[in-house]
């Protein structure tokens, strides 16, 4: 009888942790390079692995990191959002010099 061994709790959250972390790596390479957003939409989004149990101890300071970056990464991006919403605002409040289309109607009832 073949029996499956679990993996190992700190291995599964040392994996868990590879990945999330591998996920804002790519989130922060992206945020380096604006046409690669444009060009590439983010293609596997990280989900929470589940029944993993407590996070080690050790592996605190990591994941605290991680998060630290999540944060920064989605700061940056709220901020480019904002900016972008600002831009997008002035540009249309530019005038390009072609006449101004606008309905015209003529009454010939007159």
């Amino acid at each position: 009888m073949n029996t499956v061994v679990a993996p190992d709790w700190r291995e599964a959250w040392t994996a868990a942790l590879d990945d999330l972390e591998l996920d804002v790596a790519a989130v922060e390479a992206m945020l380096l390079d604006e046409r690669r957003i444009a060009e590439t939409p983010p293609s596997n989004v990280w989900r929470p692995p589940t029944e993993l149990g407590a996070l080690p101890l050790e592996l605190r300071p990591r994941a605290d990191e991680i998060l630290t970056r999540q944060l920064a990464a989605a700061e940056e991006i709220a901020r480019r959002l904002t900016a972008n919403r600002q831009q997008m605002a002035m540009t249309s409040r530019i005038e390009t010099g072609e006449a101004v289309k606008r309905p015209v109607y003529l009454d010939c009832a007159m």
